[in-house]
């Protein structure tokens, strides 16, 4: 090949390199996804760097597809929007954004107004100065209310911290900024979006995973379709995020550990009552303490058993599911094959 038309190529590919995708999911955001492409626009005019924008509605049933289909006339921004098939919810969707991005950083946002999308340029220039694998904004003055919102959401940030040793402000904050090479490691499932500094922590230590202050607006249209309701969903969240942060690899441990302790007190009370009956002649067949002996040994062995079962299915499913937990119906804009 000629070397000057290898080079006018390989400037191309540099060219063309995306820096930042910011990823916003949406879902019934009618009102909202105009103003918010109107934003982020003005936010990145001066950013300097290669972007794209990629909007994932999340089986809207309102317009909100059809308004954020009039941007991509916008040609000043470079606009995909993903279409899923229904309403997965907001952790799938943000997956979806997150396997679609093409940066190098990825930034993920509310659709809904609430993050300013100002405050990105600066997040990426921390992320770089600080040598962070993820920074997550701080809502420093939330505009929420104190008892359906600020109240639950401070115990959710104490509880998630305190078990997981990832201390931050804001879990629940949305306006983050990736590196892409991360993220892409970590598989988003169920309604785990709040936790994905958790998520992260098992693939880098905590120490690259930093927060910065952030604006927050007041809701402008509509009203809130994600986030945490009670605070009970948050602590049965967080239990599933302790199992998989700890015995995701190793689930035997888990069941073994409950089934050794289970068996070990079903040892001293089955010997007490041996020698209660043969060294002391003592009846024991009416006594309540053989019958918890008697089902703690058989628990013991059921425990056990589930944990070695579990260690097989455990390995069987990380070597052969590759499933991604949403379905994409189309892609418009930018590259799309079918756009």
């Amino acid at each position: 090949m000629d070397p000057i038309l290898q080079a006018n190529r390989a400037e191309t590919v540099v060219t063309d390199a995306i820096e930042l995708s910011v990823v916003v999911p949406i879902y019934n955001e009618e009102e909202s996804v105009g103003p918010l492409v109107v934003r982020i626009r003005e936010a990145m005019a001066k950013f300097g760097r290669s972007w794209e924008l990629i909007l994932v509605d999340d089986g809207s049933t309102d317009a909100t597809l059809a308004n954020a289909r009039k941007e991509l006339a916008d040609s000043s921004v470079r606009l995909r929007i993903v279409e899923l098939q229904r309403n997965f919810g907001q952790t799938a969707a943000m997956q979806a954004g997150i396997d679609t991005a093409t940066g190098r950083l990825i930034a993920t946002l509310d659709g809904d107004l609430q993050n300013d999308p100002r405050d990105i340029p600066a997040m990426v220039e921390a992320i770089e100065a600080r040598e962070l694998d993820l920074l997550v904004g701080w809502r420093k003055n939330r505009q929420d209310g104190l008892f359906l919102r600020k109240i639950p959401s401070w115990c959710a940030n104490y509880l998630i911290g305190k078990i997981t040793g990832v201390k931050l402000h804001d879990y629940g904050c949305s306006l983050k900024i990736y590196q892409a090479s991360i993220i892409k490691q970590v598989k988003l499932m169920g309604e785990m979006h709040r936790f994905i500094p958790a998520w992260v922590a098992g693939v880098v230590p905590s120490s690259r995973i930093g927060e910065m202050p952030v604006s927050h607006h007041a809701r402008q249209h509509g009203t809130s379709k994600y986030g945490i309701s009670r605070t009970f969903r948050v602590i049965l969240d967080l239990l599933s995020v302790l199992f998989f942060m700890r015995y995701k690899a190793r689930p035997g441990h888990f069941f073994g550990s409950i089934g050794l302790a289970a068996g070990a007190l079903s040892t001293i009370i089955l010997l007490y009552l041996f020698a209660d009956k043969f060294l002391l002649g003592n009846d024991i067949g009416a006594r309540p303490m053989l019958i918890v002996g008697v089902m703690l040994f058989l628990s013991s062995v059921q425990l056990i058993t589930t944990g070695i079962l579990a260690e097989m299915m455990a390995r069987i499913y990380s070597g052969e599911n590759d499933t991604p937990p949403y379905i994409v119906r189309k892609v418009f804009g930018g590259d799309a094959p079918n756009t």
